[in-house]
């Protein structure tokens, strides 16, 4: 194993947004919008996890370099009665893409809003049956020429 070598790559900006969604039930996401969920605000809450997910990208990802963040913009977002989208663009000016800082801090936004809403959204067994974290991906990525 060994991280990459990106020494002889030139510094330059470099954008990845990557997006996510979480599926719920219908009672919890009227819960969050009526601002009732015990815990607090799972959308404002998932923002501030996911850029503090961006930032300690290269912590958890064993062999991703650690980038000097430039930006990063969280959007969390109510699409319908049962899903909630997470949208995380990062930017920076490196030898190397942030395309994991941007799925990294959709997946920790994400999985921040099933942490606060989880109480509700168990069934009589204690199981989750229409919970459900998907299409984690990235969308865009750019690198200046």
């Amino acid at each position: 194993m060994t991280m990459i070598d990106v020494s002889g790559k030139t510094t330059v900006l470099r954008e990845a947004t990557a997006t996510g969604s979480i599926y719920l039930n219908k009672k919890t996401v009227s819960l969050i919008k009526n601002q009732k969920i015990v815990k607090g605000n799972p959308l404002y809450t998932a923002k501030i996890a996911a850029i503090l997910a961006a930032k300690k990208t290269s912590d958890i990802i064993p062999l991703c370099h650690p980038l000097p963040l430039t930006n990063v913009v969280v959007e969390v977002n109510i699409i319908d009665d049962n899903m909630i989208q997470v949208k995380t663009s990062v930017k920076t000016k490196a030898q190397t893409g942030v395309e994991m800082e941007a799925l990294t801090a959709t997946s920790v936004g994400l999985l921040t809003i099933w942490d606060m809403v989880k109480q509700y959204e168990k069934d009589s067994m204690g199981q989750y049956p229409n919970t459900k974290i998907d299409n984690i991906i990235v969308e865009k990525k750019y690198k200046q020429a």
